[in-house]
């Protein structure tokens, strides 16, 4: 009696893990289930920048002059809907610090993971002293601490 209840548990266990990866699989590959987000709408994603204390300026000049003009050619061609950047006022603490967050609003989900062409060749194009653009890029870099990814989605506040 004990073996075979323990064959019946195994048996539900089973079937519980096949449900569930199955189910998971499903919700993967299909649209979130709020019928107000679908994978056509637009995807926000904000980036955060913490740069080396006194070399904010630096940071965000380099910014407008190497990234900020890729962008623009994104929105240009539809990619991308619409950039913004803003800095705190007042600091924070410097475990929650950040100098500067660049919100990005893509077409869709697709098009903040999809890169539309030959990625060198644009910048070979923009950029033809291509030493400079990678020297200033580098630089750009060495003065940043910490740099992440948000994705953010609407949430419903009324009920």
């Amino acid at each position: 009696m004990k073996v075979s209840l323990r064959i019946l548990l195994a048996l539900l266990s089973a079937f519980a893990i096949l449900f569930a990866a199955a189910a998971f699989r499903a919700g993967a590959q299909n649209p979130p289930a709020n019928p107000r987000v679908t994978w056509d709408d637009p995807y926000t994603v904000e980036y955060y920048y913490k740069v080396k204390w006194g070399y904010a300026d630096e940071f965000i000049r380099l910014f407008r002059k190497n990234h900020l003009p890729v962008l623009l050619e994104d929105q240009r061609g539809g990619r991308i809907l619409q950039i913004s950047a803003v800095r705190p006022k007042f600091h924070a603490t410097e475990d929650g610090r950040w100098d500067y967050r660049v919100t990005i609003v893509y077409k869709n989900v697709n098009a903040s993971h999809d890169w539309p062409g030959d990625e060198q060749a644009l910048l070979k194009k923009m950029f033809p002293d291509q030493e400079t653009f990678k020297r200033e890029e580098q630089r750009r870099f060495e003065i940043l601490l910490a740099h992440w990814d948000l994705p953010i989605v609407p949430v419903k506040l009324e009920q």
